[in-house]
């Protein structure tokens, strides 16, 4: 071969890498969110939050370890399940109502108002609805059944909490309050939203009869390849006179975080707590707790009822469809806690606490 053409191969090979890479960082940039500008606090060092421990997700090259080396547990697609009943428009006010979308969504309806919990309604948690995490299952609530949607809170801006399309789609038919932590509102505005505030951990915003508190959480946050932790994540505690409502959003397992939170505010009525997406344990235990975590959440918040969420709906990690559930069931048994304290819900289905 000439030294001509091998040259001309090299510099075509070149220019291929080069331009893949390019277009790598161009995406990237294009899908991440807007960063917190703000002073330096004691979980923010003027670029990045950091969780309260110090403790740190995984970073990319764990990321590809990961992928790379996958043992992924069996998951069956099955979208022909009805959804559920359409809520009820006018439920008794002084009591708590909430039907289990899927996922982390659920709709709250307590004292006249309607509340959306991390809402997903499209295909894919992804940038993209060709490609990503694809929907096992269908919502339990159609989209076109929704209430009128009063307040929306958000625990952080990853993809399966904080869905463009869905939320584009509840701005424009309900334009509500959304509620989210320090830095995400700047992306909720972009979907729609004018009504929007964003809450540091333990900060309070009051909505009518409610008060919601931000708190904290052990996670990270991110889009794309230039915004990770440039947001805060959180949970939140729903209050009335008489009653509170515990989100935990998404988060790994700190014992100071929730006992903390425990501690303020004594117990909780209803708790929803996470229990899936938690394999290989090396690499999600920072971020996600497994079912045994779970359970010490609930005893830590001091909850009376807890609810099973972030569970068979979207193939995050290694763990199968079910495991969740079968492991939950197996530590309520190994526990002293009541199978009925902790409940795993079904989708689309309204329960009064």
């Amino acid at each position: 071969m000439q030294p001509k053409t091998v040259f001309r191969i090299l510099i075509i090979f070149l220019s291929a890498i080069a331009i893949f890479i390019s277009a790598v960082f161009l995406i990237g940039y294009s899908v991440s969110a807007p960063v917190y500008k703000g002073e330096a606090l004691a979980h923010f060092n003027g670029k990045q939050f950091k969780n309260p421990s110090g403790i740190e997700a995984k970073g990319f090259g764990d990321v590809f370890k990961f992928l790379l080396n996958r043992q992924r547990e069996p998951w069956a697609k099955n979208m022909d399940l009805a959804s559920g009943p359409a809520p009820e428009s006018n439920p008794d006010p002084d009591k708590i109502k909430i039907t289990f979308v899927n996922h982390s969504t659920f709709l709250i309806q307590y004292k006249g108002l309607n509340i959306l919990t991390d809402p997903v309604w499209s295909q894919r948690t992804s940038p993209f609805q060709f490609a990503g995490p694809e929907r096992m299952r269908p919502p339990g609530i159609n989209f076109e059944d929704l209430p009128k949607i009063d307040l929306i809170i958000i625990s952080h801006n990853h993809y399966d909490h904080l869905d463009a399309n869905t939320m584009k789609k509840l701005a424009v038919k309900f334009n509500p309050k959304v509620i989210s932590p320090l830095g995400v509102s700047a992306f909720v505005k972009k979907l729609g939203f004018d009504n929007t505030i964003d809450l540091d951990w333990w900060e309070i915003s009051n909505f009518q009869e409610l008060k919601i508190t931000s708190v904290p959480a052990q996670h990270f946050s991110g889009r794309g390849m230039f915004d990770r932790n440039a947001t805060l994540w959180a949970g939140y505690v729903i209050q009335s006179a008489d009653k509170k409502i515990y989100f935990a959003g998404d988060s790994g397992y700190d014992k100071n975080i929730f006992r903390e939170i425990g501690r303020h505010f004594d117990s909780m009525d209803v708790s929803m707590i996470p229990i899936g997406a938690y394999k290989p344990r090396w690499f999600m235990s920072v971020i996600h707790v497994d079912p045994k975590e779970a359970l010490l959440i609930h005893k830590d918040v001091n909850s009376k009822q807890s609810i099973a969420m972030h569970f068979g709906t979207f193939p995050l990690a290694d763990d199968g469809q079910n495991d969740p559930i079968k492991e939950l069931n197996a530590e309520l048994l190994e526990s002293n806690i009541e199978k009925e304290d902790f409940i795993i819900p079904k989708e689309g289905e309204g329960k009064y606490y």
